[in-house]
């Protein structure tokens, strides 16, 4: 029973990590950008949570009224910075991280290096739980997972069925064709970017409601992220979502039946497997 519950806990988590991971997966598989500043904008907005829920005393969930658009411009200029600088797939690898560490910085300077975390008063979520049975279902986790699912497949049928959708992915196909058919790489880049600057203050928020925050959490996302990423396939929104549930499950199965410092083992040698075996991703097929 206690292996079950680590799994279904896990499997709640995945969703954060998914949500995490549609941001880097998007961005890389439509503009070929390596958007590492992806998390430093989901530092900010997890910190940004917390600012105003603890010194205004907005409901966590209710910040996303002011993060959401503030992260959607924010994501929408630093896109629109990358192309105007001609910034190419493996240089917007260096320089994202290099804004990611300015962005780590700026937060230490604003709200220091230590340990912070929304009180019981302002975050009544943390402690709250469903229990069905003998399962618990922590609200900070279910939250996580129910918005994942909601945000991702709702991004995957507006790729499907809108016009800027279907534009994104024949950009996505080939940048040259589409644009002798009209469509602007840069605008849909930008409108792109502002999306998943969205999606970073949504996993901020989701983030800061569960866990104690500090400036170099930010890096600690790299290995999980990026193996959710890779396992889903690069730019495949289902395909991240299910990879995020299948590494958070097994995350939480590895760490009860062995130890937690064996869950990063399994995790990056089932990343070498999907390597060798699905290059492409686990889930690509499945999500065509």
């Amino acid at each position: 029973m206690i292996a079950v519950q680590s799994a279904v806990a896990g499997l709640l988590l995945g969703g954060l990590y998914a949500l995490m991971a549609a941001g880097v997966s998007v961005t890389w598989g439509v503009l070929r950008i390596i958007n590492l500043a992806h998390f430093g904008l989901i530092l900010i907005s997890a910190y940004l949570t917390f600012q105003f829920a603890s010194e205004w005393g907005i409901d966590p969930i209710l910040t996303l009224g002011l993060t959401v658009p503030v992260m959607f411009v924010a994501g929408g200029a630093l896109q629109w910075a990358y192309d105007r600088l001609g910034v190419s797939e493996l240089n917007s690898l260096l320089v994202s991280f290099g804004l990611l560490i300015a962005t780590v910085q700026l937060v230490s300077n604003i709200w220091s290096a230590d340990f912070q975390r929304m009180s019981a008063a302002v975050n009544p979520y943390a402690t709250a739980s469903l229990d069905t049975g003998r399962l618990v279902f922590p609200i900070t986790t279910l939250l996580a997972f129910l918005i994942a699912i909601a945000l991702i497949a709702g991004a995957h049928l507006a790729l499907r069925r809108t016009f800027a959708g279907r534009a994104l992915r024949a950009l996505a196909e080939d940048r040259t064709i589409a644009g002798a058919f009209g469509i602007d790489h840069r605008r849909l880049g930008v409108l792109l970017g502002a999306v998943c600057g969205a999606t970073a203050a949504v996993a901020g928020m989701l983030f800061a409601l569960a866990n104690a925050l500090t400036p170099a959490t930010a890096y600690e996302w790299f290995g999980t992220v990026f193996a959710v990423v890779i396992l889903g396939g690069i730019g495949h929104l289902l395909g991240t979502l299910a990879a995020g549930l299948f590494v958070g499950a097994l995350s939480g199965l590895v760490s009860v039946l062995l130890s937690p410092a064996a869950a990063p083992f399994v995790l990056f040698s089932a990343i070498v497997l999907a390597l060798l075996v699905r290059p492409r991703g686990l889930f690509v097929r499945a999500v065509r």
